[in-house]
């Protein structure tokens, strides 16, 4: 029997979301494991995608057409690409940072490229040796010329809440910044909280000042779990109309920022969640709890997955 507050609380909720799966890309990308795997880490990554086509999911970020200096892992995106059955429902995407990445990833019939920024100017410098503005600046050839092969593009703004050099961010930067992104031909900013560092006042905040400017669709929200607030944050997200979450199976990708922490939050976990609330994301459970425990041990690591591992051990 559901009560009133119960059916005030359901109004709030969207009826559908869409999962962004990208433990392939940003939750391999530092994986230690797979440094010494050699051309078995390919495989396994062919395997894991294969798999992943098969439960429901209809976006898989699948690699990145990155600097093998800068990210090793990230090296044999084109074998990958090139390798993996394709399902004509799910659109495979790739983090393109320049023209050179881009032409890779057009050679081998990448669906959806990313580009890369974030809202802290040291944050920035560090990671990519460049400006906030400089770095905006170099997506304009990339998001022309992906506009030219009708390629749709997403963008990912890291450090939406807190910097781990430069505090809190403020929510004036983020907005301007994605709408500058949006601006440009980004059909939709994910907001990274980078350090895990955000708890849903702050989110609620957020949102709220960038709804203002922006509509829902273009927003979507990726939290990392290194405090344990990452389900807690979409709940809120979820009330306040964002309808598209980022997510890793089994929480691949660990913090650099606080060592020892979960980074990503699990695509399992997420799953569980909006079952348990009614919102249909077409996504089968039991298949990726089983997919991602299944790779998990064939990398020898353990899965962040609350939700997996209780799945494992009925």
């Amino acid at each position: 029997m559901t009560t009133k507050i119960t059916n005030q609380l359901k109004e709030k909720l969207p009826k559908h979301v869409t999962i962004f799966e990208v433990g392939p890309r940003d939750g391999l990308q530092n994986e230690p494991h797979l440094a010494s795997l050699g051309s078995k880490a390919t495989t396994l990554k062919i395997e894991l995608i294969n798999a992943l086509s098969e439960t429901g999911l209809r976006h898989i970020e699948s690699g990145a057409f990155v600097s093998p200096k800068m990210i090793p892992t990230m090296a044999d995106s084109s074998s990958v690409m090139s390798q993996i059955n394709r399902q004509p429902q799910v659109c495979y995407s790739a983090l393109t940072p320049n023209l050179k990445g881009l032409e890779a990833a057009i050679n081998v019939n990448t669906n959806e490229i990313a580009v890369f920024t974030s809202c802290s100017e040291t944050f920035t410098q560090k990671n990519i040796n460049a400006s906030i503005s400089e770095s905006i600046k170099r997506f304009e050839p990339v998001i022309a010329v992906a506009h030219q092969h009708l390629l749709p593009i997403r963008a990912y703004l890291s450090c939406v809440m807190d910097c781990p050099y430069e505090g809190k961010t403020s929510a004036a930067q983020v907005t301007s910044i994605a709408q500058t992104l949006i601006d440009m031909g980004c059909y939709q900013v994910s907001l990274g909280d980078t350090i895990g560092t955000g708890t849903p006042l702050r989110v609620a905040y957020l949102l709220e000042a960038m709804h203002k400017q922006i509509i829902a669709s273009a927003i979507a929200v990726h939290f990392h779990d290194s405090y344990g607030q990452a389900l807690a944050n979409i709940y809120q997200a979820l009330q306040m109309e964002i309808t598209t979450i980022d997510s890793s199976v089994a929480g691949l990708g660990g913090c650099p920022y606080a060592p020892g922490a979960s980074g990503n939050v699990a695509t399992e976990d997420v799953l569980y969640l909006c079952q348990g609330l009614g919102i249909d994301t077409g996504v089968d459970l039991k298949k990726v709890s089983a997919i991602g425990h299944a790779f998990c041990t064939q990398l020898g690591i353990r899965s962040q997955s609350k939700v997996s591992s209780v799945m494992a051990h009925p």
